[in-house]
């Protein structure tokens, strides 16, 4: 009787437990951190726009994971996004952070988030700060370091044949950086180099300085709004069709490109990217892009459209286990995901090793300005820093 008695309540326990559905595995958070005011937010919507698309594309689940995207505006201020590092790590619990386009943020952040082991997936930053001794187990650039992009238009103007140039930026980490990579590649004269005020939008001073200088070229590095200003300065000097601008495609890219109109017709700028790259995952990307927002993607949103879809392959290579980082870490390092890019794979220093293209500001058939490739600069090409980063 006492046998049966202590049978029947357990047995019955037993059934209700059965009855219980199993539990629903731990959303996938993800912290995106990017500018989404002041100068800099045309480029921070398109970094939120594309990581977005990749996200609804894999019906909300990144890797297989229920997927929560909380956004944050760093404001373009380091101590801003140090703040909201510290709530991602601390609060939020998040194990990626993405969205950060500029290179003095992403350094300030890099402290707190590899302290809390926080992956950092960079769809822009790329200082060459985090390419080589300080390279960092928790950080992954989906873009490339920055003076590449700096060492190819060096390379594209060697190869054309200028001999005295003028260089300006921001006075930042990837402004020297830029120019640091040109003078890489070029081995003409340096007829000047000026480092600007990060976020100065009047350049009426040193343009009158190249007017003065009397350069063969201009080498320009200015994201964002920096750059909409200068370019409209520089052609309203009169200056655009006399001394021809170069500088990273960026500076020429789908977000200034609106603003600017027909003065950018021509200029010429290398990139990783393009939205004319012939591949199937391009392809679907520029058209799945356009239908729903109703422009053309720029570079920034092709990266973070790559960032999101390498956090997902990189979920989904380990089971959606998020609590051993260096699984998930090796899962990374495998670039798992179809690029926009097509081949693409990170070095040693977590950063890419990839195409450069020469592109060049055309109209297409739609009347919209975009730019289109006209040549390769660099193939399979890595960075200089890689052989200094103590991870093999």
């Amino acid at each position: 009787m006492i046998r049966a008695r202590l049978i029947a309540p357990l047995l019955s326990a037993a059934l209700a437990l059965a009855a219980v559905p199993a539990l629903a595995a731990e959303p996938l958070r993800i912290g995106l951190i990017t500018t989404l005011s002041g100068p800099g937010a045309v480029i921070g919507a398109d970094i939120r726009d594309g990581f977005a698309l990749a996200v609804e594309q894999a019906g909300g689940k990144l890797g297989g994971l229920d997927t929560q995207v909380i956004e944050a505006d760093d404001q373009q201020k380091p101590d801003v996004a140090v703040s909201l590092a510290a709530r991602m790590t601390e609060k939020e619990r998040v194990p990626f952070v993405t969205g950060i386009i500029w290179s003095n943020l992403a350094l300030a952040m890099m402290p707190t988030l590899s302290g809390g082991n926080v992956f950092l997936i960079s769809p822009n930053a790329g200082t060459s700060a985090l390419a080589g001794a300080q390279c960092s187990p928790y950080f992954f650039n989906v873009s490339w370091p920055v003076d590449s992009i700096g060492e190819a238009a060096g390379a594209a103007a060697q190869a054309q044949g200028v001999k005295r140039v003028y260089a300006l930026a921001p006075n930042y980490p990837s402004g020297k950086d830029v120019v640091t990579g040109f003078k890489r590649a070029f081995k003409g004269e340096m007829a000047g180099e000026v480092y600007t005020p990060f976020g100065q939008l009047d350049y009426a001073a040193e343009i009158a300085q190249v007017k003065a200088a009397k350069p063969d070229g201009v080498f320009i590095f200015y994201p964002g709004g920096m750059g909409i200003n200068f370019l409209k300065q520089y052609d309203q000097a009169g200056l655009l069709g006399q001394i021809p601008l170069t500088g990273p495609g960026f500076s020429f890219d789908q977000d200034i490109l609106p603003a600017i109109g027909d003065a950018a017709l021509g200029i010429k700028g290398p990139l990783q990217w393009s939205p004319d790259l012939d591949n199937a995952a391009n392809r679907a990307f520029v058209a799945s892009f356009r239908a729903k927002f109703g422009r053309i993607p720029s570079y920034y949103a092709a990266q973070s459209y790559d960032s999101a879809r390498l956090i997902g392959g990189a979920v989904a290579a380990v089971g959606g286990d998020l609590a051993d980082k260096d699984k998930l870490r090796t899962a990374l390092r495998a670039a798992p995901f179809e690029s926009v890019r097509g081949a693409f794979r990170f070095n040693s220093n977590h950063y890419p090793i990839q195409n450069y293209y020469q592109r060049e500001v055309v109209r297409e058939e739609s009347g919209m300005l975009t730019n289109r490739i006209i040549g390769t600069i660099f193939t399979d090409h890595g960075d200089v820093y890689a052989k200094d980063c103590p991870m093999k």
